[in-house]
């Protein structure tokens, strides 16, 4: 009952934007509780924060988890997918045909953000005994999903990678900071 109680003062102290996330959270991610959270910034201004929830609040590669980020700035979509693609190269992934295909799903998955948008993006490894499943939100409505065992790994690698062009933020995600 105090778990409960605890829940949803905390609910109500986000913003509506945050429960639409949180409730696509909760149902991909079994026992959802957040491991870290972070910011990043660029030339002192913060461009996003980023929030890593799992089971329990203990992420692990093989289980479903979800990745929420707050935008703190307008970014067009097709500069995320350009750069999403950049941070997966970075991570040694060298199949340009590959890179070429997810960089043309990116592109029509992120939409253009400002101020407040939240994109949450939810890993499903092996989802139904099936492929690797990557959802995309953009508060409650779900953009897209990516059905590839690859992507996810290396798409998640861009923050949770030993190679994070981000260290910082990923040691406060991993919640080791």
């Amino acid at each position: 009952m105090r778990i409960k109680i605890f829940f949803i003062a905390f609910l109500l102290m986000l913003s509506p934007r945050h429960i639409f996330a949180i409730e696509a959270i909760y149902h991909h991610v079994p026992n959802a509780a957040m491991v870290g959270r972070g910011e990043l910034s660029f030339l002192m201004m913060n461009v996003y924060q980023a929030t890593l929830y799992a089971p329990h609040g203990k992420w692990e590669r093989t289980k479903p988890f979800a990745l929420s980020i707050e935008y703190r700035r307008d970014i067009a979509g097709k500069d995320i997918a350009h750069r999403s693609v950049y941070e997966i190269r970075k991570q040694g992934f060298t199949d340009e045909m590959k890179l070429a295909d997810w960089h043309e799903k990116m592109n029509k998955i992120f939409p253009d953000v400002k101020d407040g948008t939240i994109l949450t993006a939810i890993y499903l490894p092996g989802y139904q005994n099936l492929s690797d499943q990557t959802l995309f939100y953009q508060g409650e409505a779900m953009i897209d999903v990516v059905k590839d065992d690859m992507f996810g790994r290396y798409f998640f690698n861009i923050w949770l990678g030993e190679k994070s062009s981000a260290p910082k933020l990923r040691l406060a995600l991993l919640g080791l900071r």
